[in-house]
């Protein structure tokens, strides 16, 4: 397996790059128009063919062009909606392929009103969900009470080992699990959700 992660320096948004090099079939998660290039070429340089393009979300009202120039990359986009219908003969509708790969497309809306998490092995991408205040382009969740139910009943009842790889490099954070978040994170740690959702509404 082949797997790496990209940093946006300008905005902190993270991309990654998974791969099956035996199988020679690639899944990107969250990439930027920006590296569309860079990207293209570390495609070629490993002789990938890049399956799926996934977004955990989007922000494209503010990025323009941006789902146009990652199109040019040439794969299926997957974002907004679960898949309505199984991606591969035989499959779950919830399941991707690549290579001898699956990874699991959970519906988490919250951070904006169509997000979606992928669950690959030991590793959730779950883009802005844990973000709440921090991401740049969306200051406040769209969704409070989604969110609420997306963290509290898909993303912590996942093993506390589970690794989160977030969309934003918050705070310095890149990478987390499941069981420091459930006790620890500033926002949804020990809290209710009363209380969570009566902070979000002190947010501008």
């Amino acid at each position: 397996m082949y797997f790496r992660i990209l940093h946006d320096e300008t905005h902190g948004c993270m991309s990654y790059l998974l791969a099956d090099m035996e199988a020679g079939e690639a899944v990107l998660v969250d990439p930027r128009s920006t590296d569309a290039p860079v990207l293209a070429a570390m495609l070629a340089e490993h002789h990938l063919r890049l399956r799926w393009l996934l977004r955990t979300h989007e922000h494209d009202e503010q990025l323009s062009g941006e789902a146009a120039a990652l199109d040019s990359l040439g794969a299926p986009r997957i974002q907004h909606r679960m898949p309505s219908q199984p991606m591969c003969p035989g499959g779950e509708a919830d399941t991707l392929v690549f290579g001898n790969e699956l990874l699991k497309v959970m519906s988490t809306p919250g951070h904006t009103s169509g997000c979606l998490s992928f669950l690959w092995r030991d590793r959730l991408f779950c883009g802005g969900l844990l973000s709440v205040d921090t991401c740049p382009f969306q200051p406040r969740p769209a969704l409070p009470e989604a969110l609420w139910d997306s963290v509290s009943r898909q993303v912590f009842t996942l093993p506390g080992e589970t690794l989160l790889f977030y969309g934003h490099a918050a705070r310095g954070r890149v990478v987390s699990n499941v069981f420091e978040q459930r006790r620890w994170h500033p926002w949804f740690g020990g809290q209710t959700r009363d209380e969570f959702l009566a902070r979000v509404q002190t947010l501008n």
